[in-house]
């Protein structure tokens, strides 16, 4: 655990999302095909955990008092933790939303 904020490491992480999201991953890129739609949600559902086990360790390292860790590293943690999850959480829903309203169309 770091004891700073690195904002180009955070910057670098921002913008590997941000391509990820338009669907330019490396893997993907560099494949012939596209990715698979469940693998590429998994993955998704995977990072938004690490991020939550990491915004748990930090605040569990800080609350034992560990010198080593900000509050305002915690904080991020916490935020950037949340965000995904919010984000997560609205691609579930329009997931469901779709999924719905293609078992509404009649055939």
């Amino acid at each position: 655990m770091s004891n700073t904020i690195n904002p180009d490491t955070l910057l670098m992480q921002m913008r590997a999302m941000a391509t990820q999201a338009q669907g330019k991953t490396a893997e993907s890129s560099s494949a012939a095909g596209q990715s698979d739609f469940s693998e590429l949600l998994k993955q998704s559902v995977d990072k938004v955990n690490q991020t939550q086990m990491d915004s748990k360790k930090l605040q569990d390292a800080f609350q034992a008092g560990d010198p080593n860790v900000n509050v305002s590293e915690v904080m991020v943690a916490m935020q950037k933790s949340n965000v995904s999850f919010q984000a997560m959480l609205q691609v579930r829903n329009k997931l469901v939303s779709a999924y719905q309203e293609i078992m509404n169309m009649q055939v």
